[in-house]
């Protein structure tokens, strides 16, 4: 996606260009001079502006009011950085088009936090616009193309299973392992996007039921000690209320790791619906964390046995030190909750030495081992 900074200082241009490129985001394009933006607009037609507002020339509102034109019903989000703390300047900002507004000297983890969640939001928008400006007989085609797919896996039971290890970061023994799933044209399509498209029409807990009991022999196959991670959405959790799809004694060894292809709609529900797994052993998985205020506030209420640190606050944790101690946070946090950590999507050396220094007691990524079929996987 691309990013368009506006601010006249190139001291602070700079900050956040290296800022960005470090999240993995290579279409940054910077701007000290706002009389430029229109043009800037034009050229790269943004995803999000991070936009100062004291300015030489043109002020940021003045700014806000160009983006707001150049978008003409569009969603454009803005997010204000500026040193104008007072109340006055943030309702103006935000009255006139900013999604947020954030006050320097500016915290590189909140920054990053909050500007992800904005290209998600974006992301989303763009998608769902895109569906309704099809014609309807497209938006009739796509769907039963997607239908007829799915049920051509579900019928053919073309899905393949794979797992990836969770190690001991202390030990380097294997604790455990995250079950996956693998499509028949997974190089044209990622796996979540299969889940996605299935919920699309009706058959997500059908195609999520099919996958986890699948990965269901792991439990009989890997050694005793070890557990199986199992991707879930809230309603396939509920869907396991009527089910059973293991014996009893199984259920300790099994994780239940929420996912967020369809959001949590209500939390008793759901922590009823798992009491009677959790009773029997069965751990509950956050996965995300450290990905913006809104998976806080579902790890708060979801109360679940395991933490899992998101890509995003693990990538690069070794070079930053808000990373680091958004992570001794977390920590402590699942100290005092008795819950257990996991660190995803660990790739580098120096990454895992950081989180080994920190104290992370768990972790997977492509560093540590690549999902595989099962019986690779146990080698």
């Amino acid at each position: 996606m691309s990013v368009l900074v506006v601010d006249d200082n190139p001291a602070n241009v700079a900050f956040l260009h290296q800022l960005l490129l470090l999240q993995g985001l290579s279409r940054v394009h910077t701007e000290t001079d706002p009389r430029a933006v229109p043009r800037l607009l034009t050229e790269h037609n943004p995803d999000l502006v991070l936009l100062d507002l004291r300015m030489p020339h043109v002020d940021g509102f003045e700014v806000l009011a160009q983006i707001q034109k150049f978008a003409a019903g569009d969603f454009l989000p803005v997010m204000v950085l500026t040193a104008d703390a007072t109340t006055a300047a943030r309702d103006q900002a935000l009255a006139q088009g900013a999604q947020d507004f954030l006050t320097k000297p500016i915290d590189a983890t909140e920054a990053i936090l909050r500007i992800a969640n904005l290209l998600r939001t974006r992301e989303l928008y763009s998608t769902l616009r895109h569906l309704k400006v099809l014609p309807q007989h497209e938006i009739a085609d796509d769907r039963t193309e997607v239908l007829t797919r799915i049920q051509d896996v579900l019928q053919n039971k073309t899905l393949t299973p794979v797992f990836q290890p969770i190690q001991d970061l202390t030990t380097g023994a294997t604790v455990g392992h995250e079950g996956l799933s693998r499509f028949p044209d997974s190089t044209l399509r990622a796996p979540d996007r299969w889940f996605t498209e299935a919920f699309s029409v009706g058959l997500g807990v059908d195609l999520e039921w099919m996958a986890i009991t699948t990965m269901l022999s792991y439990l009989h196959s890997a050694p005793p000690d070890q557990f199986l991670s199992l991707n879930m959405s809230p309603a396939t959790m509920m869907h396991l209320m009527d089910q059973e799809p293991c014996s009893p004694d199984l259920w300790p060894r099994i994780v239940i790791e929420l996912t967020e292809r369809v959001p949590v709609e209500d939390y008793f529900a759901l922590h009823r619906a798992l009491a009677p797994m959790r009773s029997r052993g069965t751990r509950l998985s956050a996965d995300d964390l450290g990905a913006g205020y809104a998976g806080f506030r579902h790890l708060l209420l979801l109360q679940p046995d395991v933490i899992k640190l998101d890509i995003s606050l693990i990538a690069g944790i070794n070079r930053s030190h808000e990373q680091q101690a958004l992570t001794r946070a977390l920590l402590a946090f699942a100290s005092e909750v008795g819950a257990q950590v996991i660190a995803e999507g660990i790739e580098e050396p120096e990454e895992l030495k950081t989180l080994q220094d920190l104290g992370v007691p768990w972790g997977q990524g492509y560093l540590l081992g690549r999902p595989a079929p099962l019986h690779l996987s146990l080698i």
